[in-house]
This record gives structure tokens, sequence and C-alpha cells, in this order.
């Protein structure tokens, strides 16, 4: 069966990514975390400017403006957001690097260059980073959630729950944040308290398609297929809901459990690091 042109979307999550070091054994990032990691806010468009729709556009406007004055804080944060929603990591990184050394100690740009290395995989070093962009007495809760995301990469999972539990505390029931968490206890393998966290991110009126996705997702890994379907049905069309439902159960059938286990079952294997 042809893979489904959407899948690519469909699978960008950190869920597919728990999914396939857990289940699949495949090569992984966690970098695309959901609403903590990337969120067409952080790009910083102008309203009306033509760029909120529009990476592309987006960064060839901040990019102009950026190159002509590198040490404009505004211009920077907005041109290394660009590149992050337009899947340009490493030049992100490279941008928020060089605005952090014109601009020492700006905590604005620090975030931002915190999840530009969190996108590209540098985990330890984004939480270092992070650390630096909020303050014990004035945490912020974005921040806390990405580091956890950040210690998750690094395989340090009570230590990530810490975290969300940090930015939970200030911002309840956010469902980023208990979206993150779920994650987590997919790459912990524990995926029946993975959904009940996902659920209760899919509950909320501010959940949106990638905290669905990540619920339907955790699902189907159980076996639930026709339910996993159901869910992903509200945001894409019922077709590509199915063919991507169907995808996924094909590689578990495939891959998850050669010894004949029911649908989903993770694995003893050894888990690859993550890139």
């Amino acid at each position: 069966m042809r893979q489904p042109t959407s899948l690519a979307r469909f699978l960008a999550s950190a869920a597919v990514t728990a999914i396939l070091a857990a289940s699949l054994g495949g090569c992984k990032t966690m970098s695309d975390v959901t609403g903590s990691i990337g969120s067409k806010a952080e790009a910083g468009a102008h309203p009306g400017s033509g760029t909120e729709a529009d990476p592309r556009r987006a960064v060839e406007v901040y990019g102009e403006r950026y190159r002509a004055n590198p040490r404009d804080v505004d211009a920077a944060l907005r041109y290394g957001n660009a590149l992050r929603a337009s899947g340009q990591r490493a030049q992100a990184v490279a941008v928020f690097e060089q605005a952090t050394i014109a601009n020492s100690g700006n905590k604005v740009l620090l975030a931002g260059y915190g999840r530009a290395l969190a996108d590209n995989g540098n985990s330890q070093r984004a939480f270092d980073v992070l650390s630096r962009a909020h303050s014990p007495d004035n945490p912020d809760w974005r921040i806390l959630s990405v580091q956890g995301t950040a210690l998750d990469q690094l395989g340090r999972h009570d230590d990530a729950r810490r975290y969300y539990a940090g930015a939970l505390a200030i911002m309840p029931e956010e469902p980023s944040v208990l979206s993150n968490l779920g994650l987590s206890y997919v790459l912990s393998r524990d995926l029946p308290k993975a959904e009940e966290t996902l659920r209760r991110a899919y509950a909320s009126t501010r959940a949106d398609a990638r905290v669905r996705q990540n619920l339907g997702l955790v699902v189907g890994l159980q076996g639930r297929f026709a339910e996993a379907e159901s869910i992903v049905k509200a945001d894409l069309p019922a077709e590509e809901a199915a063919a991507n439902v169907g995808y996924l159960k094909q590689m578990l059938a495939r891959k998850d459990n050669p010894r004949g286990g029911r649908p989903g079952t993770v694995p003893v294997a050894e888990l690859n690091r993550r890139d």
C-alpha cells in the first residue's frame, strides 16, 4: 500500500517518535513536541503581514531585517523562530547563538535559543541554556515544559516529570504540558499512564491537533485502531485518517512484537538513543 501523502505530517509528533523509539527501533529525534516547542505564535509574525501562514516568506522578510542589523533583538527573534517554523533547525540555532552573544543576558533570546537547540536534538545544551532563560523566583511554565522534553530526550524521565509538574503548578491542566507528560510515559513504556494523561489534555477546550494526534497514536499503539481513527478524524479527512492509522497498524504488525504478542505491546528490546 502506498504510504499516505499526509503521513509525514501525521507522524511528525513526538508521540510517533516515542513509538519508533519504544516499539519500532527506528532512528529517531524528539524535536517536534506538542505545544511547548515550535508554535506559530513564536514565529513572531506581524498580523496582516502575510507571513503568518507562510514560514518561507517569514524567513525572507525577517532574514532581511536581521542581516541589516544583527544586533536587533526583535529581528533576530523573529528570524530565528521563522527558521524553526520552516524546519531549518541548524540555521535557527546559529542565528540564536549569534544573537545571544550580541545581546548577552537577554532572556527572551535565551528562551528562543534553548528551544532551537531542543528542536535540533542538542538536548543537554538546550536544558542548560533554558535554565538561564528564567529564574527560580520567576519561572516560566513554557520553558519548564521544554526543559522537560530535553530531559526526556536524555532519557531522564523522572527528572523530566518534575519539570512538567512545575509547569502544571503554574498553569494547571495546560494541554501542551500534559501532552508532553503523556509522551514521557510513552518513552518509559507506560502506555496506560500515557493514555490517561493525554486524555486529560484532550479534554481541554485548548487542545490542538497535535494533542489529538498524540492521543490517537497512543490508543493505536495499544491496538485499538478503530478508536484511534475516530480521534484523528477530527483533524484529517476520513480517508487520510484511515490510511494513516492503517499504516501505523502495518508497522506494528510487522515490527512491534515479532514473538506474536498482542498489538501495541512494547518489547523489552533495548531503546536506541534518540538523535
